[in-house]
């Protein structure tokens, strides 16, 4: 007799820094999407994958919604919303140190009333309020809009999240597997490389220099002794910015290099020679192929 099997999508959406990535890497088990304290890190949208008896979970992660000013921004913004495209269910993840009136959360809110799906309330970061201030904005949200259900997490150390997991997965329709066993993520490991060299640019370089960067991964080749050998470039927009990130006598870029090997190393488990080279590119954010490669609509 044939197992019966169940497969859904839940797409994943928040405010910027809302805390979505952590929580789709805490949810699965593994790091696939890149998390730092900036806003607006998570440029893609990127599938994580749980299997849980006979049912299988995608995450679909998205970049943080927000009112968008630049094209890239325009893009991402709309990258998110495509993201509740094909999904079965929708979580909402706020962060709740943040007041809901003044935080996009609002905005999100009034554009799910339009959407058909259910609706679930992760307010996240619980273990960094009090239950006294927390419990008023539960209230608020509920008095706001209609979920399906609530949960109270901490993605960072895991609070609640067995909760979610556990609604999540009987929410989920019969039917067949979309990805194989073995697959935590739908993402490249090209990509993936390029990803974590991001991460360590947003989390070592500061004020705007990150968000004008962007890192490709140019060369990945495997050695007969399993070793990968990856070269990327960091494009960035300024050659002031190409010296910051070079740092002097090239102790930034070594810094960055080392830790995101580092991080690369432990998500493939075999050892990795990474090579980073900057460049200047002005005009990288115009670059209708960059926008492709992110799985983004450089028309949005």
């Amino acid at each position: 007799m044939l197992k019966t099997t169940k497969a859904g999508f839940v797409a994943v959406i928040g405010a910027p820094n809302a805390g979505k990535s952590t929580l789709v890497n805490r949810l699965i088990g593994s790091k696939i999407s890149i998390v730092t304290h900036k806003v607006q890190t998570t440029r893609s949208i990127i599938r994580g994958i749980v299997i849980r008896g006979n049912t299988q979970i995608v995450f679909v992660d998205t970049p943080g919604i927000f009112e968008p000013r630049r094209r890239l921004d325009r893009a991402m913004v709309d990258a998110a919303w495509r993201g509740i495209g094909d999904a079965d269910l929708v979580v909402l993840v706020h962060d709740v140190q943040k007041n809901i009136i003044d935080d996009d959360t609002y905005k999100i809110l009034k554009v799910l009333r339009t959407i058909d799906r259910k609706i679930v309330l992760a307010l996240n970061k619980v273990d960094l309020i009090s239950t006294k201030a927390l419990l008023p904005l539960v209230a608020n949200f509920n008095e706001i809009f209609d979920f399906d259900s609530s949960f109270m997490i901490s993605a960072e150390n895991g609070k609640g999240c067995e909760d979610l997991l556990l609604y999540l997965e009987a929410q989920m329709p019969s039917g067949p597997w979309f990805y194989p066993e073995d697959e935590i993520s739908d993402l490249p490991e090209r990509l993936l490389a390029a990803e974590l060299t991001r991460e360590q640019v947003f989390l070592r370089l500061h004020e705007e220099l990150p968000y004008g960067t962007t890192v490709e991964t140019e060369e990945w080749s495997e050695r007969e002794d399993g070793a990968v050998v990856v070269n990327q470039i960091i494009y960035v927009k300024k050659s002031g910015h190409k010296k910051i990130t070079l740092g002097r006598g090239g102790s930034m870029i070594r810094a960055i290099g080392s830790a995101a090997r580092n991080e690369l190393q432990n998500i493939l488990g075999r050892p990795v020679h990474l090579f980073l080279f900057v460049k200047v590119r002005k005009n990288w954010m115009e670059d209708p192929d960059r926008y492709k490669l992110w799985g983004l609509n450089p028309d949005a």
